[in-house]
């Protein structure tokens, strides 16, 4: 094993100073533009299937930031985890082809809203959204809309 003692950190001292430990507090109630980062499934601690959604803030104070949503899929949940696939423009034809279709959500953007009960967040798909050129939102044309 190497001598650590002769390991040179000098390079880094500047940048060292100069560098914000990031916060590990989650973002603030809100609605926020988003971008789907990472999507995959999973199993939920009681061992249901679910969905992991790791979204990153786009635009405003929070941009660059993340945003966890996890959809449990439970026969009561079906409904709202439909909703969101709509949402996002994903049609299945079987609920089955979702593993194999999660990468076409990637870099999705879209608009949320994050809401704090207790102890609890909800993060809620509001719609879609396209980002223009220069950084903006727009709403998707209708005949862009695939559904």
């Amino acid at each position: 094993m190497p001598d650590s003692s002769s390991v040179d950190l000098s390079e880094f001292d500047d940048d060292f100073a100069a560098a914000e430990s990031p916060s590990l507090e989650e973002v603030p109630d809100g609605k926020y533009q988003v971008r789907i980062d990472e999507v995959r499934l999973d199993r939920s601690q009681k061992g249901d299937p679910m969905i992991k959604w790791d979204l990153i803030v786009i635009a405003g104070a929070q941009e660059g930031r993340h945003i966890f949503k996890n959809s449990v899929i439970t026969p009561a949940a079906l409904p709202f985890v439909k909703g969101d696939l709509k949402t996002l423009g994903l049609e299945l034809a079987r609920f089955s082809e979702l593993n194999d279709r999660l990468g076409d959500l990637l870099d999705t953007t879209l608009e949320v809203t994050k809401r704090t009960r207790g102890e609890y967040s909800n993060v809620y798909f509001n719609k879609r959204i396209n980002i223009a050129g220069n950084g903006a939102a727009k709403q998707p044309a209708s005949d862009e809309i695939p559904f």
